[in-house]
């Protein structure tokens, strides 16, 4: 019998907030605030391993997650865009992972149970980039075999980790979850007043 696999977890969390007008893992969201709701999700669904990139605001949001025992990392090239956080999230993973969640900072509403799903999926057939759908649309957050980080860390391409992706179309396997949530981010104060009457 093989020995379980390590699954890990990167949420960005670096980047400005632009469009929002606020910085958005720290808006509040219930009892909580949306980084606290998804670090709860991660932690939910028993997911081992968490990292937590940030770098816009950084010194705000490092004394949240060190209260709840969370690892993150610095971003020191946040400026450039999120392939820098993805780069920099995914690089300070340990040896040893096997796959791993790449988890915006702005989608406090996945559920833990997909989460369950995917990493029960990848159980059961170990391997590939599995994505997460819901009414056949893909979301986020997808979870990506340890064979694409060399790539990741190597190149920067002009399309970013989705262009990455698509390079393994046969490894590309799309899991059908009843979530909502895996399409629903915060770009816009609008999104977040909706996300706020969803939450439950």
């Amino acid at each position: 019998m093989n020995p379980p696999a390590k699954l890990a977890a990167v949420i960005l969390a670096a980047g400005r907030s632009s469009r929002m007008g606020a910085f958005k893992p720290l808006l509040p969201f219930g009892p909580d605030t949306v980084i606290e709701r998804i670090i709860a999700t991660v932690r939910e669904a028993g997911v081992e391993t968490l990292r937590v990139v940030v770098g816009w605001q950084a010194d705000v949001l490092i004394p949240v997650l060190d209260r709840h025992g969370v690892p993150w990392i610095r971003n020191e090239r946040f400026e450039e865009g999120m392939y820098a956080s993805i780069q920099t999230g995914v690089g300070s993973l340990p040896a040893g992972v096997s796959a791993f969640f790449l988890f915006p900072g702005d989608m406090p509403l996945v559920r833990a149970a997909t989460l369950t799903r995917l990493m029960a999926e990848w159980d059961q057939r170990p391997g590939g980039i599995l994505y997460p759908c819901h009414e056949g649309r893909r979301g986020h957050p997808p979870l990506i075999a340890s064979f694409c980080i060399p790539e990741i860390l190597r190149d920067a391409p002009s399309g970013g980790l989705r262009e990455i992706l698509a390079r393994h179309p046969r490894e590309a396997r799309e899991v059908e979850c009843a979530d909502p949530g895996i399409l629903a981010d915060l770009d816009t104060a609008e999104q977040y007043r909706q996300s706020l009457d969803k939450k439950g």
